[in-house]
C-alpha cells in the first residue's frame, strides 16, 4: 500500500471535536463517518445522533430498544465515511524510568508499519510526511512514540538531499567555536578602537592578537558570560515555543512537513547519532534574527560579546545533547541525561532544559523523574 492510497487516519481526539449539528462525526467498527448532512433525515431524529456526536456508536446501533437500524442502515452510512481511527497504542508513558545503560530494541519497520500506518521507516521519510492522509492529532501521537534503527532512517531520496540532513556532532565545534572566539576578539578589539566589520575584513582579529590586553579581556567577559545566561533562555524557548509549536500547527501537510524536518524527526527517532545536533545551515537560519536583534539594541562591541558567548553555549548545549543521548557520563550529567531521555520516553510536553533545568523551575515545566 503505497502512501498516496492510504484513507485518512484519525484519532479518538479528532472524532470528539466534531460534535455539533454543524460538524457531526461519530465512529463504527474503526471506520470514521461524517453524518453531519444525514442529521435531518435520520429516522430517528436529529436529537438522536447529536446525543451521540463524537462517539462510536456501534453498541447504540446494535441496542433495539433505543432505535432498531437495518442492514440498509448499515449500508447507507458507508457513502459518510471519512477515515478510519488510527492505532492508540503508545510506548510513552508516565512509569518509564531512565537507567544509566538505556538501550532501546530496534524497531520492526514492517511490523511498525503495518500497526500504525504512520511512516514507513523503509522509505525515504519526508515525502511520506508530505503526502500523507493523517490528521494532525494522529501525526502528533505517531511522532512522539520513539521509533529506534541501527542506522539513520533516511530523509530523502537523493544522497545530494540527504547529506545535508545527517551531521556528526564535532562538526558543531568545528565551525562555530572559530566564529566565537572570532566575535570575542572583535569585542575586546572595539571596546579599545574602531576595526574594520566582519564582512570587510573577518580575519581582522587575527592580526591584532599581539595587542590584546587583560583589561579589554575583563571589559568584554561580563557581556560574554550574558550571551552564555541568554543563550539557556533562547534553548528553552525554542524547545518548547517552537519546536513544541504543537497544538498551534496548523492541519496542513506543509506545516506537518516544516514540523517533522525542525523536530519531530529528533522524537520519532530519538537516538540517531546523525540527527541529534543541528546541521549548521540550520543553525545559521536560526540565530540569524536573534544576532540581528542584538546588534540593534546594543552598541558594536556589546553585541559581539554577548553573541559570542551565545554561540559557545550553543556549541555546549549541543554537544550535551548528543552525550546525554549516547555517552556514559559524570554525576551531573547523568542527572540530566535521565531527566532529558524522560522528556522523549516518559512526556514530552515537560522538562525542556537540556543544558540544565533553571527555565523549567522559573515556568514551572519541570519534568519529575
Amino acid at each position: 500500500m503505497t502512501t498516496s492510497k492510504r484513507i485518512r487516519i484519525f484519532t479518538t481526539e479528532d472524532v470528539a471535536s466534531h460534535k455539533s449539528a454543524g460538524s457531526c462525526w461519530v465512529v463504527l467498527r474503526g471506520k470514521v463517518y461524517d453524518v453531519t448532512s444525514f442529521i435531518p433525515d435520520h429516522p430517528g431524529g436529529e436529537d438522536f445522533i447529536l446525543k451521540n456526536a463524537g462517539m462510536n456508536v456501534e453498541n447504540v446501533m446494535k441496542d433495539r430498544d433505543l432505535h432498531d437500524h437495518s442492514d440498509a442502515a448499515y449500508d447507507m452510512l458507508e457513502e459518510y465515511v471519512i477515515g478510519r481511527l488510527g492505532t492508540e497504542a503508545t510506548t510513552v508513558n508516565d512509569d518509564w524510568e531512565a537507567t544509566d545503560d538505556f538501550k532501546p530494541e530496534d524497531t520492526d519497520s514492517a511490523e511498525d508499519f503495518a500497526k500504525t500506518q504512520f511512516l514507513d521507516l523503509r522509505q525515504p521519510l519526508l515525502w511520506q510526511v508530505w503526502k500523507a492522509n493523517f490528521s494532525k492529532s494522529y501525526y502528533l501521537k505517531q511522532v512522539h512514540q520513539p521509533r529506534h534503527l541501527k542506522d539513520s532512517a533516511r530523509l530523502f531520496g537523493p544522497d545530494i538531499l540527504e547529506m545535508f540532513t545527517r551531521t556528526v556532532w564535532y562538526l558543531v565545534p568545528i565551525v562555530w567555536l572559530p566564529i566565537a572566539s572570532n566575535l570575542f576578539v572583535r569585542s575586546m578589539l572595539q571596546f579599545a578602537m574602531p576595526i574594520p566589520s566582519f564582512w570587510d575584513n573577518p580575519v581582522y582579529p587575527l592580526s591584532k592578537l599581539s595587542s590584546l590586553t587583560l583589561d579589554m579581556f575583563i571589559t568584554t567577559l561580563p557581556f560574554f558570560f550574558l550571551g552564555n545566561l541568554i543563550w539557556t533562555l533562547l534553548e528553552y524557548g525554542m524547545h518548547r515555543f517552537l519546536f513544541h509549536i504543537d497544538e498551534l500547527l496548523p492541519d496542513k501537510p506543509v506545516f506537518l512537513t516544516l514540523h517533522f524536518l525542525l523536530h519531530g524527526i529528533h522524537h520519532y527517532m530519538p537516538m540517531d547519532r546523525l540527527r541529534l545536533v543541528m546541521p549548521p545551515v540550520l543553525f545559521a537560519l536560526l540565530q540569524a534574527p536573534f544576532t540581528r536583534l542584538a546588534y540593534t539594541l546594543f552598541p558594536t562591541p556589546v553585541a559581539n560579546g554577548i553573541i559570542s558567548g551565545s554561540f559557545t553555549f550553543y556549541v555546549v548545549y549541543d554537544c550535551m545533547h548528543y552525550a546525554l543521548h549516547h555517552t556514559m557520563l559524570p554525576a551531573y550529567m547523568r542527572e540530566m541525561k535521565k531527566y532529558h531521555l524522560a522528556h522523549h520516553y516518559k512526556n514530552f510536553e515537560l522538562g525542556f532544559g537540556v543544558t540544565s533545568k533553571i527555565w523549567d523551575y522559573v515556568f514551572n515545566t519541570v519534568l519529575p523523574v
